[in-house]
């Protein structure tokens, strides 16, 4: 469990690293505005859209064989992010970078969902693998500062290489190396290029839509593609023999619901985060480093907050717990829409982020373990490749709306002559409202979510179990 942890850690870790030290990385490499973009969104690219994959190669291949070829992958990777050249090298390493963490995070989930049934110790082990979720999202702002002060841009790659080489050294010896499926010899390629290519194109839209906007000609035209794309993998998956998705999983309530769930906790999760960072930094005029180490009391309660809903998904259900997760994460919200122009952390930001904090935690553990209730274990990196696609593709979105909402305000008040840190201030209390909006259909969906826990029956009769009105 330590192993995989970290692994997950390091995947979630160099999400946000990079951050903090895109200035210098500009510098270095005088990488353009669109390459400095490209830094990120192919790291971004690959992972949300390689997801879904990952997660079912590991059913297909075995898990071990999957998993230390992603840490293989990472390590290379990395260390050619550190001796990156050109912008270029850079650009197309962290792309080869997310493919690893595309096997890695999926994978090391199924791993843990094979590792302990259903019940008490996997929603502790989710749990846990939540607070680490949460500690990694929120570090690597304070990390990438301090390695980039005092080593170097290129150190926030480079100390990946030593802990990936530790992670495949102990592999062998303490993970079973468990078997692949027999579907391997019918691999699903047409229904893996066809929803590959449709997740990649959706990212990619979503992440382009605070500059080209919902009604542009280049997101109508990704996004119906994308659609058309959805269209033929299920008519792919419909008829295959051994498809990469069978088609029966969307008729668990618990997966359905679990995912929906979590999507709206990345909606809300990053649709918070992003706004809150430039808030900080533009508003009230912190540094990367300052804003991450105050930023600490929201993961401190997110860790309780998951350390908490584990407890409560197994002794009250997962329903009883997301609810009123996602209400905390809702008032979180609503307390930071009076952020103003000349506020500081402790009046305006302190108390929305030790509410918002537990929630995150709670949310999120919650809507995991219905999202992976009732799974078979021969489709547990399906189900977990399910998840993390969920939650990324919703954080992107919730970061793609909140960045219009912000852009779109600001731009209104200072065409009527507002000073800008005043029209700064209000655009991010838009983008907080927007925030407050994707609590609340979180909150729609966690009422979807079981009741009551009911992990006595086998899988095959909650596999058969149709989605509908709330038990």
């Amino acid at each position: 469990m330590a192993l995989l942890g970290t692994a997950f850690f390091m995947v979630i870790l160099d999400s946000t690293i990079v951050l903090t030290a895109v200035p210098s990385m500009q510098e270095d490499l005088r990488l353009s505005v669109s390459g400095v973009q490209w830094v990120l969104i192919g790291y971004a690219l690959a992972f949300g859209g390689l997801m879904l994959l990952g997660g079912r190669v590991a059913d297909l291949l075995g898990r071990r064989r999957v998993f230390m070829a992603g840490v293989a992958l990472f390590a290379v990777s990395s260390l050619l992010c550190g001796l990156a050249w050109t912008g270029g090298v850079l650009i197309v390493s962290r792309a080869v970078q997310g493919v690893s963490a595309a096997l890695m995070a999926p994978t090391a989930l199924s791993i843990v969902m094979s590792m302990f049934g259903e019940g008490a110790d996997r929603n502790k082990a989710l749990g846990i693998w939540g607070g680490l979720g949460g500690v990694g999202a929120t570090a690597g702002l304070l990390v990438g500062g301090v390695v980039t002060a005092g080593l170097g841009w290129e150190w926030i790659f480079y100390i990946n290489v030593p802990v990936a080489i530790a992670l495949l050294a102990l592999s062998p010896l303490l993970l079973q190396k468990g078997q692949a499926s027999a579907a391997i010899r019918t691999f699903d390629a047409a229904g893996a290029t066809t929803i590959t290519a449709a997740l990649l194109l959706l990212v990619y839209a979503v992440f382009k839509l605070p500059e080209s906007g919902w009604a542009s000609v280049q997101t109508t035209g990704l996004l119906m593609a994308a659609s058309v794309l959805v269209a033929v993998f299920v008519v792919v998956e419909s008829r295959s023999a051994a498809p990469l998705v069978p088609l029966r999983v969307f008729r668990m309530r618990t997966l359905v619901s679990g995912n929906l769930t979590i999507f709206t906790v990345g909606l809300a999760v990053d649709g918070m985060l992003f706004p809150l960072t430039l808030y900080a930094q533009e508003v009230l005029g912190y540094s990367a480093l300052q804003f991450g180490l105050l930023s600490a009391v929201m993961t401190v309660m997110s860790i309780a907050g998951a350390m908490a809903g584990q407890s409560l998904v197994t002794r009250l259900g997962v329903r009883a717990t997301a609810v009123p997760s996602m209400l905390l994460m809702g008032l979180g919200s609503l307390l930071l829409v009076r952020v103003p122009a000349d506020g500081s952390f402790v009046n305006d930001l302190l108390l929305g982020l030790l509410i918002f904090g537990p929630g995150l935690g709670g949310a999120f553990v919650a809507s995991q373990i219905a999202a992976l209730t009732g799974v078979s274990e021969e489709e547990s990196g399906l189900a977990s490749g399910l998840v993390d696609t969920s939650f990324n593709i919703g954080s992107a979105v919730g970061i793609s709306i909140v960045t219009m909402v912000a852009v779109s305000r600001t731009d209104q008040l200072l065409a009527t002559g507002r000073p800008a840190p005043v029209a700064l201030a209000e655009g991010y209390q838009s983008a907080f409202w927007a925030t407050v909006v994707f609590a609340g259909v979180g909150l729609l969906a966690a009422l979807l979510l079981r009741g009551t826990p009911d992990t006595s029956r086998p899988a095959e009769q909650v596999d058969a179990e149709p989605v509908a009105t709330p038990k």
